[in-house]
């Protein structure tokens, strides 16, 4: 599925950009897997910390309001980073991969908050994670998105 989101977003001239916090970077990882990513992948950042989501345009009253760990935080990531990297499409992820955050006591150990920001438009969802390792779910995060990604293409036409 990432393949044909590739191509598609190459064939139509669209780029993607990704803020990440939890996944560390997996899903740029993920994209940069496919041959002719670098038409499309115009920026990557992950920020693990407050600090370098709010340099990177979150808004601080957010994440004060409602958590690092809220869809909130999410849509600021994907609206900041499509913004920065004039980009069309920005994703931002943030969550907990079932571990405590003892600098952040907010929200479950297990959920995460994925945000897709395209056309002026806010895609968001959540899931909870299920897997033993980190690893696991950063995958099983990424393939979500993936689909989800797949998902909002095909309903604006572009992917039949």
């Amino acid at each position: 599925m990432i393949k044909k989101i590739i191509e598609k977003l190459t064939d139509e001239k669209l780029t993607i950009a990704t803020m990440e916090s939890c996944t560390g970077g997996a899903l740029a990882s993920f994209i940069t897997d496919i041959e002719g990513a670098s038409e499309v992948l115009k920026f990557s950042a992950v920020t693990y910390s407050n600090e370098f989501k709010i340099k990177m345009g979150v808004d601080k009253d957010v994440i004060d309001k409602y958590s690092v760990y809220s869809i909130n935080t999410a849509r600021e990531m994907a609206f900041n980073i499509a913004k920065f990297a004039n980009a069309d499409i920005g994703v931002g992820i943030t969550g907990k991969l079932n571990r405590a955050d003892k600098n952040n006591n907010y929200g479950k150990d297990n959920q995460v908050f994925i945000s897709i920001y395209f056309q002026n438009k806010y895609y968001d969802f959540d899931l909870c994670v299920t897997k033993k390792t980190r690893h696991e779910n950063k995958e099983m995060v990424i393939k979500e998105i993936i689909q989800k990604l797949g998902d909002i293409l095909w309903k604006e036409r572009l992917i039949k």
